[in-house]
Formats: C-alpha cells, structure tokens, sequence
C-alpha cells in the first residue's frame, strides 16, 4: 500500500503539522532558509500561506498573515518489529 492508495491506506508512520497567524509581520533582512532530508520515504506535505509570499522582502510588512504546514511520512524500509 502506498500514500493515495483509496482501497485501504496505510496510516503514516510520522504525521506532523503546524500553523502560525500573524497581524503583522516584518523582516529587516531577508531570511535565509534551507530543508534537508534524509531517508528512503514517501511523503505528502501540504504548504499554505496567506498575505505571505515565497520570498519575503527586507523591510516589507505584512499584514493578516496565516501559514500551515502539514506532512505525512511513510518510510519505505521499516524497521522489523518482531522481537
């Protein structure tokens, strides 16, 4: 079974989300960012902003802003859970 599979899904191994609100925002500088992963996984995230885009402006504020994240995680190789 796989992510997306309809007939019977497997539940993920890791499942994490967040989500953060703001009236205003402001970035004196602009940030530097970076993700990395590591593993043999399937994944599915979903990425939402509002008010707020990809690549921020120095000195920009942003007003009503809203963002959430949400990931699920199914390693290909799990780990044998005889004991």
């Amino acid at each position: 079974m796989t992510p997306g599979d309809s007939d019977g899904e497997q539940p993920p191994s890791v499942e994490i989300g967040a989500s953060a609100r703001a009236e205003r925002v402001r970035f004196e500088q602009k940030p530097e960012t970076r993700v990395r992963h590591r593993g043999d996984y399937d994944a599915e995230t979903l990425n939402e902003r509002e008010n707020l885009p990809r690549q921020v402006e120095a000195g920009e504020t942003y007003r009503d802003v809203t963002v959430r994240w949400h990931t699920k995680v199914w390693p290909k190789d799990e780990p044998d859970q005889t004991d």
